[in-house]
């Protein structure tokens, strides 16, 4: 960088803030529409590149957009139904489930009363009680299910937004005054977030995949709920990955004991090194342009705003913040300050 960065006078910050708080307020009040359109723009942006790929081969813009808008919704409709399923399947075995928890209690209780420790069952219910973590991971699943409960609507946001696609970058060209002009922060922004989303998705899926083929090798119940949940868990950065394997690991003490759970808690390990310590890294390149806390924070905020989808889309949220900030000299400094520590060094001292 070789400009200064301008900080914000205390009647300027006050306002700033002001607007934030609005906003804030705003967003809090609108979360099922703005919830449903985030869906919306997520598929599309997975659906943009086969739509181009399609058109480069010489299919027009219409028949290109229904083919790629008929095999999401087809893959969706799969896959809907065998989480559905399993989802029923774990909500009707929930009561065997107690059952076998009050049983374990009993016999952890009778076996610290003979070594001379008081504890009731009802203690040990209460506060080691695995199904309260395999409930929440399901209440969180049907929460996602009221969020696209009108998917009619958001397919036909992404049907308009995949037929906007193609030109878009045009009437960008248009509006900023240049038609030559190939804004080129703009496009690679687009570039980058579009890649994040693409990788992070196959890694997902990759992932989702492979634990749910190891959760049903061990004979874990409703394997395919569970791998839906590390599918979604695993856009979450940091945390995803550690939340995701507790309702499974959870559910195997239920069914087998300790032994068969360390198994399952070793394939999420496993599994969620090898992606996020050596396949991510090489597929994603250079790290994100955030600093750790952001991420951290950003996580916090866009989960309690807008829910799990907030939670999952929070990277690619925060990173469209960072650039609104960084195309205005006013706002400069804040994209700095979301930014890696990295990217200060480009910054010329205070004078």
């Amino acid at each position: 960088m070789t400009e200064d960065i301008n900080f914000p006078g205390g009647t300027r910050l006050l306002v700033m803030a002001a607007a934030l708080v609005v906003v804030i307020w705003g967003v809090n009040l609108a979360q099922s529409a703005l919830v449903s359109s985030l869906v919306a723009v997520f598929l599309a942006a997975l659906g943009t590149p086969p739509v181009l790929w399609l058109e480069k081969k010489g299919l027009p813009s219409v028949p290109a957009v229904l083919a790629v808008l008929s095999g999401m919704v087809a893959l969706m409709t799969v896959v809907g139904v065998f989480v559905g399923v399993s989802l029923s399947g774990f909500n009707a075995s929930l009561p065997a489930y107690q059952q076998s928890i009050q049983d374990q209690a009993a016999s952890i209780s009778a076996a610290l009363a003979a070594k001379g420790f008081a504890v009731t069952d009802k203690v040990l219910v209460e506060y080691l009680n695995p199904a309260a973590a395999m409930r929440y991971a399901a209440e969180a699943l049907g929460g996602l299910g009221a969020a696209v409960s009108n998917a009619v609507l958001i397919m036909l946001t992404v049907m308009f937004i995949l037929l906007e696609a193609s030109g878009f970058p045009a009437k960008l060209r248009a509006v900023l005054g240049d038609p030559r002009q190939r804004f080129p922060e703009f496009t690679r922004f687009i570039g980058e977030l579009r890649r994040y989303m693409l990788v992070k998705t196959a890694l997902a899926s990759g992932a989702g995949l492979l634990l749910g083929l190891w959760l049903a090798v061990l004979g874990v119940d409703s394997p395919v709920l569970w791998a839906f949940l590390a599918f979604l868990l695993l856009y979450i950065p940091h945390v995803g990955s550690i939340i995701a394997g507790i309702p499974a690991v959870c559910l195997t003490l239920v069914q087998y004991g300790p032994g068969r759970a360390a198994l399952v808690a070793a394939g999420y390990v496993a599994v969620n090194f090898i992606i996020g310590n050596v396949v991510e890294p090489k597929l994603m390149g250079k790290k994100l342009s955030l600093s750790a806390l952001v991420v951290f924070l950003s996580l916090i905020f866009w989960g309690r705003m807008l829910g799990l989808i907030g939670a999952v889309l929070c990277i690619p949220l925060t990173m469209a913040l960072k650039f609104a900030f960084e195309t205005h000299r006013s706002t400069r400094w804040l994209a700095v300050l979301l930014g890696p520590a990295a990217a200060v060094e480009d910054v010329p001292p205070a004078r």
